[in-house]
């Protein structure tokens, strides 16, 4: 695949996600018209997931018919060319009222992650990152944050159901007696993109599926950032921890979390 195929991504990436977010805002404005399930405790989903979903995969196989798509609604397998999307992530955030959430389209050829977009349809931010140009949110250049001191940095610690609260707790208690702050805002997404751009000094989840991190992992190392190996193992089939932070606290982002870099 050439480097113009791959720039074609990219900015289909970006379109597609804030024709998505349109759709997305309207729908939380009229939320309260809207029907909502739950596919499992804390697991929302809504009308707007599945509406958005059908139309950034349908976007995607008109403009790459050769493509494959990975929906966190619709399912799918990986391949070698392969888009991957969360259509809201943050779904409770979403069905509470809460405009903290996001729609992410990441795309990867061959095992590598080559494109993502992530965008809050209610504050307006479209954060974006094609692998070797950089990350940005709005046209910004993102970087992560220069924090060394670990007393000094913002941990967001994501949680699901999928790891016991038991476990969670020991890596809350680890993080703070480290001396780090923590906040958890219910978009693994969103988290992943403060990372890259230097609101959030670390990310760091027990368990998480790929179609909520894959995105942010680019925006986090195209940003000056590191994350672990997420797709070690079978982590695309069947999502994996996820830690990543800024250069300055890697060794005791590492040691508090006793997440493998």
């Amino acid at each position: 695949m050439s480097d113009s195929d791959i720039a074609a991504r990219h900015l289909a990436a970006i379109a597609i996600a804030a024709e998505a977010g349109d759709l997305a805002r309207r729908q939380f404005l009229d939320r309260d018209a809207m029907t909502i399930t739950f596919k499992g405790p804390q697991d929302w989903l809504t009308q707007a997931d599945r509406q958005v979903e059908e139309l950034v995969v349908g976007r995607i196989r008109s403009a790459f018919p050769g493509d494959a798509c990975v929906g966190e609604e619709s399912g799918g397998t990986e391949a070698s060319s392969v888009w991957v999307i969360d259509p809201i992530d943050g779904t409770s955030n979403f069905a509470r009222g809460v405009p903290h959430f996001c729609i992410s389209i990441a795309y990867m050829r061959d095992r590598r992650i080559e494109a993502g977009a992530i965008l809050n349809p209610i504050t307006g931010e479209m954060f974006s990152a094609r692998r070797g140009h950089g990350a940005f949110c709005n046209g910004r250049r993102m970087k992560v944050s220069g924090t060394s001191d670990f007393r000094l940095a913002t941990i967001e610690l994501g949680w699901s159901t999928r790891r016991s609260i038991e476990d969670y707790t020991r890596l809350l208690a680890r993080v703070v007696s480290a001396g780090a702050s923590f906040r958890r805002a219910g978009s693994g997404a969103l988290g992943m993109a403060y990372v890259a751009d230097g609101r959030n000094d670390g990310y760091a989840e027990l368990h998480i599926n790929v179609w909520d991190v894959l995105a942010g992992i680019l925006m986090v190392r195209e940003a000056g950032g590191w994350t672990n190996d997420f797709l070690a193992g079978d982590g695309f089939a069947r999502g994996n921890a996820i830690l990543a932070g800024a250069p300055g606290i890697h060794a005791p982002l590492v040691e508090a979390t006793c997440i493998a870099a």
